[in-house]
């Protein structure tokens, strides 16, 4: 067989790996991206419980670098803080190591079984189902992409140029380390690297360094897509990369004796590469664990917070473009986004309010609904100066923006009148829930943190399917308030403590939450009814059985 041969045979094995592992991302995230973010968000209160949702979410996304990319959103969005976010990645790392130990178990011949379920599966209706179809139909197509890659690497690993090859790779390990790191950038992925190094046969000195390097070339993609986000965002992507260079630091003068000593054990079902990324990964965590502290404070040293700039109040809404229906909207529009960033604004910071017990952080929640009052006032009377000009198109479109507008308003008023007073009771009496409350309280916070950043989606695309989900969501939300509700009796009837002097406000919180998200989900049903995909009433018919 040509090089040339081998060569395009390896790069097509590679890809479709890369292409199978976007599949079980994609599909992971349409069946349980929402649950996938509520485990980071709600599993963040100490550092075991970081660490294990970042391994969890990582086993989900199939991508340690999805999870950083995730987390980073959420450190800057302050739902996270930096130091619990360092522990969700170590998580991660250790998340990938385990899907590599999964991947080349030796279960290829499963393959066609996983494709076959997941083509039935993709096949019915619902997220879930096709979600999940999808992520069956990634793995099946990973574990084919294994046997090719084995299969077009055999000639290189029987060849001779192999063989006068990795004496020279050997004698420069930093080369073979950059190498590997190289590829993980390239593929974006750790995962991969180390499945490409675990198809050749090299030496175990050598496989421990082109693990290593795979390791720190996976850190550094998150890097680069947060470069133009905020210091908290940079702060953990960075910390990843210096955990990560650490690790290598450390282990790197040590890989002939890790990889002799590897080859001693008396099992090795998946291969040196892939026990040397788990070993590495677990070590790393161990060693690093106490100092995870003095990291993030070390981070924030070098990159402090930069000091919020006051937006400037209807920043979008241009007098001058009013006789250009288009351009007027597209001003109102952006500047409704902008009131709808302050509504998210508010929520994170009663959120840290409730965590924290310090209603400090409601002191900009009340500013910020004065904001919100003033800006969503300029814009109702900004198009209504707007007039009769305009197709019917642009004047459905003014409605959408107004009715948006006054929802975001309404949201406000419920933050700042309803859930405030609420978190100011629980601090200032001391008030606590039991912790199955507290939990539900938690996730109901993040469920509606997330609905809304989703209705801000919806809001500026008009995506119809989006659209879908925000109003399938709203379901989620209605029955898990319900359940929160039906629990917290039960606590009461058996006599639990925390919720007898919690009861009305954990029933109240609930209550606010739940308006809050429907008047997020407002924005979808104008897309959804001019598909037709709305009725008019819930109420059966009355001819309707029951």
């Amino acid at each position: 067989m040509s090089s040339v041969n081998v060569l395009l045979q390896m790069a097509g094995s590679v890809a479709l790996l890369l292409f199978g592992l976007s599949l079980v991302r994609s599909g992971m995230d349409e069946a349980f991206g929402l649950r996938m973010k509520m485990i980071l968000g709600f599993g963040t209160q100490t550092s075991p419980r970081a660490f294990l949702s970042g391994l969890i979410a990582t086993l989900g996304l199939q991508s340690s670098t999805a999870t950083a990319l995730l987390s980073a959103s959420f450190v800057k969005r302050g739902m996270i803080s930096g130091k619990m976010a360092q522990f969700v990645l170590l998580g991660a790392n250790v998340g990938t190591a385990l899907t590599a130990l999964i991947i080349s178990t030796g279960i290829s011949e499963f393959a066609p079984v996983l494709i076959l379920i997941g083509y039935v599966l993709r096949r019915r209706k619902g997220a879930i189902w096709t979600g999940g179809g999808h992520a069956f139909i990634g793995i099946g197509l990973m574990l084919i992409s294994l046997s090719l890659l084995e299969h077009a690497t055999a000639p290189i690993r029987d060849s001779t140029e192999l063989a006068a090859f990795l004496p020279v790779l050997h004698s420069a390990p930093l080369a073979a380390l950059a190498l590997s790191a190289v590829i993980a950038v390239l593929c974006s992925s750790s995962l991969a690297a180390v499945l490409l190094v675990l198809s050749l046969a090299l030496p175990p000195e050598l496989a421990v360094i082109m693990v290593l390097g795979a390791n720190l070339g996976g850190a550094v993609p998150p890097v680069l897509a947060t470069t133009a986000d905020g210091p908290a965002s940079r702060r953990l992507t960075t910390g990843n990369l210096l955990v990560r260079a650490l690790g290598c630091l450390l282990a790197f003068p040590f890989a002939g004796q890790i990889g002799h000593l590897l080859e001693t054990l008396p099992f090795q079902p998946t291969g040196l590469a892939v026990e040397a990324h788990l070993i590495f990964n677990l070590a790393l965590t161990v060693v690093l664990w106490p100092f995870v502290g003095l990291i993030a404070r070390i981070l924030l040293s070098q990159l402090p917070d930069e000091e919020p700039i006051e937006a400037e109040a209807s920043l979008w809404l241009d007098e001058t473009q009013l006789g250009t229906p288009l351009l007027a909207l597209t001003g109102a529009s952006r500047e409704v986004l902008a009131i709808g960033d302050l509504a998210e604004r508010m929520m994170i910071q009663t959120l840290t309010a409730f965590r924290t017990n310090d209603t400090s952080y409601l002191a900009e929640v009340v500013e910020l609904e004065q904001r919100i009052d003033r800006r969503q006032q300029e814009v109702k009377n900004y198009l209504s100066r707007l007039g009769a000009h305009g197709t019917e198109e642009e004047r459905r479109r003014a409605i959408n923006i107004l009715d948006y507008v006054i929802n975001l308003e309404h949201i406000g008023d419920i933050i700042d009148k309803g859930l405030c007073p609420d978190v100011r009771k629980k601090a200032g009496f001391g008030l606590r829930f039991s912790d199955d409350g507290y939990g539900e309280l938690e996730r109901m916070f993040l469920m509606t943190q997330e609905n809304l950043r989703m209705a801000q989606t919806v809001f500026m695309t008009s995506d119809r399917e989006m659209a879908r989900k925000l109003v399938e969501l709203k379901v989620d939300i209605r029955n898990f308030e319900k359940q929160s509700s039906e629990r917290h009796l039960i606590r009461l009837r058996d006599g639990t403590s925390a919720s007898r002097e919690t009861s009305s406000l954990h029933l109240d919180i609930l209550r606010d939450l739940k308006r809050i998200n429907a008047h997020a989900v407002s924005v979808a049903y104008p897309i959804l009814d001019e598909e037709g995909l709305l009725v008019e009433s819930r109420l059966r018919s009355h001819g309707t059985e029951a």
